[in-house]
Parts: C-alpha cells; structure tokens; sequence
C-alpha cells in the first residue's frame, strides 16, 4: 500500500510469511539551501523495518535530487531488507508524483547543468 501527497511518500508492506519483508516507511520532503551545495532538497526517512524503528535524514543537491529512489535503496538495504525487496520504488505512480513534485519545487529544467563533481 502507498498513498502521496506533494511533500510526502508513505509506503506500507505486511508480512505474508515469517520469511516475508515487511515495512512501513515515512518519507518527508523539502526544498533547503545548503551553504556549500546550494538549493536541494531535505529528505527524511522514518518509520520500521522488520518492527524495529529508524531514521534517515539526507539531503540531495538540485541536480543530484531526481536519484532519491536510488537513496531510499541504500536505506532500506542497511536497515535489513534484502536486495531482492529492496526496490521499494516499485510503487512507480507514486515514484512518478513525487518525482514531479521535487521537480516542481527545485524548479527543475531539462537541459539543468550537473555538476562535475556530483558524477560518477
């Protein structure tokens, strides 16, 4: 289950089995200024895994923020979800508004430059 609102991702995950992942992820977003990296966005993951509560904060610099699924990944990778689950980004509508909303708010262009640095 998952349900968005601009500024806003919750997904939701009940375990089948005793074998089976289950979640319920928070995911908070804002527009910030960084005072080395600039405007970006603020994001903040919070909820449980596996019953077992976290948080994460990151923040992502404009031309970097359109990668946050790749982020959340990470997250729930080291709070025990494994890789096989761990795409919790296969709520693709709901990826698709959020994706557009921090496209909205960062104002967000094609053609934006990237920055050297943040490749590779």
């Amino acid at each position: 289950m998952a349900t968005f609102e601009p500024g806003k991702l919750h997904i939701e995950r009940h375990a089948l089995t005793k074998d089976d992942v289950s979640y319920n992820i928070h995911i908070d977003y804002e527009v910030t200024q960084d005072p080395k990296e600039g405007k970006g966005m603020q994001f903040k993951m919070h909820g449980t895994i596996f019953d077992k509560e976290f948080e994460e904060t990151f923040y992502l610099p404009k031309d970097q923020a359109y990668n946050f699924a790749s982020n959340f990944t990470k997250v729930v990778e080291k709070y025990g979800i494994p890789k096989i689950y761990s795409q919790i980004g296969s709520q693709h509508k709901f990826y698709d508004l959020m994706f557009e909303d921090v496209r909205v708010k960062l104002n967000m262009q094609s053609g934006d430059p990237v920055k050297p640095e943040h490749l590779g």
